[in-house]
């Protein structure tokens, strides 16, 4: 009988990426001038942690470091946006089983893959899922969502579009590709 349990090392990645989320969440931010929203690196680390370690360690690292990091900055979360940070997670997790990093390359057919899923999927959560979580869970105005949701998917996709493409390169890079090592 096979155990299907979570792994430690599915552990240790989600309590480590919770962690690096909180910090860069807190204290690596661009402010936009728009009211809590920025230019996060959050996303780009999520986008690396969620390809490397599959969608469970995407989903709980985006929802745990996103609730850990409202609740020490503002005293409580914002659930609509904790949710979007779990799915997003989720979906980069998706997307990134069908990028085989472990070649020792991340090709340029796999960039544009991976860019053009993640700017759907950073659209629909930011621009179409949290906007619509705002106003049923919170009653905010929508134009005020929508606005928030849409500059916020556009930030967004534009960090991992290109931070998150550059730590996956260099991640790639790090990989020992097949049939390089011979025995003498």
């Amino acid at each position: 009988m096979k155990n299907e349990g979570i792994s430690v090392k599915t552990i240790v990645a989600i309590g480590i990426g919770a962690a690096v989320f909180v910090i860069l969440g807190r204290f690596i931010v661009i402010p936009t001038g728009f009211p809590d929203t920025n230019i996060e690196t959050t996303y780009p680390f999520l986008a690396l942690l969620s390809v490397v370690f599959g969608p469970i360690t995407g989903l709980l690292t985006g929802l745990i470091g996103h609730a850990i990091k409202d609740f020490t900055m503002y005293g409580s979360a914002w659930w609509s946006w904790v949710v979007c940070s779990g799915l997003i997670g989720f979906y980069y997790g998706w997307i990134g089983k069908k990028i085989n990093l472990s070649s020792g390359q991340f090709s340029f057919k796999n960039i544009v893959f991976f860019n053009v899923a993640q700017v759907v999927g950073n659209i629909v959560c930011w621009a179409i899922i949290t906007p619509i979580l705002d106003i049923l869970i919170y009653s905010e105005p929508t134009n005020k969502v929508f606005t928030q949701g849409i500059l916020s998917a556009t930030l967004d996709i534009i960090a991992v579009g290109i931070i998150g493409t550059i730590l996956l390169k260099a991640y790639a890079a790090t990989q020992i590709k097949k049939g390089s090592l011979k025995k003498d």
